[in-house]
């Protein structure tokens, strides 16, 4: 392990995966730094999410390397994962609908290895989100597509990640929220030194939070650069379509 990837925190080399036998991600390579926001931006069937899931242990590695503080995880189960800090938020602010707010909070914390360290997570997730104070008791099935995507976070909160997997945060938010979304994204990873990787179909949106994106393409990394390279439309429409 060199110098350069202890400083990283996530490392994907040369990654290779896919459903059945059908490869979707053909060779990546990505870092995402400590406190970092990286967006992986893309078409529908880019292969973002099957990335996400190889990354958080729900699909196989078929070849190449992933390193979490230089760490290989290729063989990680989830659990482990929650356990060294990685937290995964899935596309469709997926909570459990049958179990209240707190239920739902108490499973975001099941890795937890004690129960004053579940306390103080929900503490702070609730410190965190407000708004969810008052829904404890609540079904999570009935809250408002804002709050459940609210509850997604604080479930992968609660664990103190140090890196955060999120996966189209914005789906089914109305436009006004989305922005507030990102900019609450933003705001815990400057505020808490949390780093993100993030899918996201709302390009301009994201990287206007983005410190580095990367653009993927059939399975292929097309282009990476600082975000603010590609505030230019035309150089957003030249490496995105």
């Amino acid at each position: 392990m060199t110098l350069d990837e202890r400083s990283r925190l996530l490392t994907i080399d040369s990654l290779i995966t896919g459903y059945g036998k059908k490869q979707i991600v053909n060779g990546v390579d990505l870092t995402v730094a400590p406190a970092e926001i990286v967006a992986l931006i893309g078409h529908n069937g880019a292969g973002k999410s099957t990335l996400l899931k190889a990354i958080f242990g729900l699909l196989p590695i078929w070849q190449g390397r992933v390193a979490y503080h230089g760490k290989p995880l290729n063989s990680a189960r989830p659990r482990d994962l929650l356990r060294s800090g990685v937290a995964y938020v899935p596309q469709g602010n997926r909570v459990f609908a049958d179990l209240t707010v707190r239920e739902n909070l108490e499973m975001g914390g099941v890795t937890l290895p004690t129960k004053v360290h579940l306390r103080d997570g929900m503490d702070r997730a609730l410190h965190l989100f407000p708004a969810l104070k008052s829904r404890l008791r609540q079904r999570a099935g009935t809250l408002s597509g804002g709050e459940k995507q609210m509850l997604a976070l604080a479930n992968a909160l609660i664990v103190s990640p140090r890196l955060l997997l999120l996966d189209e945060p914005s789906l089914g938010l109305a436009p006004p929220l989305v922005s507030q979304a990102l900019a609450r994204i933003h705001e815990l990873s400057r505020n808490d030194g949390i780093a993100v990787l993030i899918v996201e179909q709302k390009v301009r949106e994201v990287l206007k939070i983005a410190d580095r994106v990367y653009v993927l393409r059939n399975g292929r990394i097309s282009f990476t650069g600082p975000a603010t390279d590609l505030h230019d439309d035309a150089k957003l429409r030249e490496v995105y379509l």
